[in-house]
């Protein structure tokens, strides 16, 4: 079994406030992770730390091999190239056209595609996340749900290994958020990646997880398949699940 992604004992702390404590993670290559807690637990602290956005203050990152927390910033964004990350609320430019936002995606990285190559990898993000004509859309024309799917898409375009999901269904109607769960499965089968999914949404980790994390006390005191934690002799954890 690969392992892309593998976390050591990893502790942050904001201020007096410890989030992290002792985390230890592996990811599998083509694994869906699921990571559930209460609010204020630290979930969303988690994959910020994985690719540096937060400076984590203790413990051992290694993504795809690389030692995360001693890279300097040139082999960083070499690493990051191959993380995606989905936002909560997608993140997009608000002054760019949907074409816009994923053209920079990719001169951001300082690949050297012509307008051909642009083009063509700009259809194919938008069509895997079934918005192909919303190209020349602003953010403000699009729904929640479209926002949330031009984010994935705008991950896409650069082929990630792992894409790290921040609570993806998150503000949906529950109509829309199958949905998005649904595409996080296509993409999974798809193109292999390897995903982290924080979220709340127990419809959204029945359907995409391969295996789930429960974080508690700023570490993963359970760990399990769905079916396995549903049926745990624990209530609080049973709770999740009610």
């Amino acid at each position: 079994m690969e392992i892309v992604i593998d976390i050591k004992h990893l502790k942050k702390a904001f201020k007096r406030n410890e989030v992290l404590k002792d985390v230890n993670l592996q990811l599998a290559k083509g694994e869906n992770l699921v990571i559930l807690g209460k609010s204020g637990t630290g979930k969303s602290v988690l994959p910020k730390c994985i690719v540096r956005l937060i400076e984590a203050d203790r413990g051992e990152i290694h993504v795809l091999g690389k030692d995360i927390l001693k890279l300097e910033a040139t082999e960083l964004d070499e690493v990051r190239k191959k993380v995606g990350y989905l936002f909560q609320g997608g993140a997009l430019y608000d002054s760019m056209t949907v074409k816009q936002n994923l053209v920079f995606q990719i001169r951001r990285t300082q690949l050297e595609k012509n307008k051909a190559e642009l083009r063509d990898l700009v259809e194919e993000a938008l069509a895997n996340v079934g918005l192909k004509d919303a190209m020349q859309k602003m953010p403000a024309e699009l729904s929640g749900g479209m926002k949330k799917r031009i984010g994935l898409a705008r991950t896409l375009i650069l082929k990630p290994s792992i894409i790290l999901y921040d609570e993806p269904t998150t503000g949906l109607d529950p109509v829309t958020a199958g949905e998005i769960s649904e595409l996080i499965l296509d993409v999974q089968q798809k193109y292999n990646t390897s995903s982290i999914i924080i979220t709340h949404d127990m419809k959204c980790a029945r359907m995409t997880s391969n295996s789930i994390r429960i974080m508690k006390n700023g570490k993963f005191e359970v760990v399990g398949s769905y079916d396995e934690l549903r049926h745990s002799d624990d209530p609080e954890v049973r709770a999740y699940f009610s």
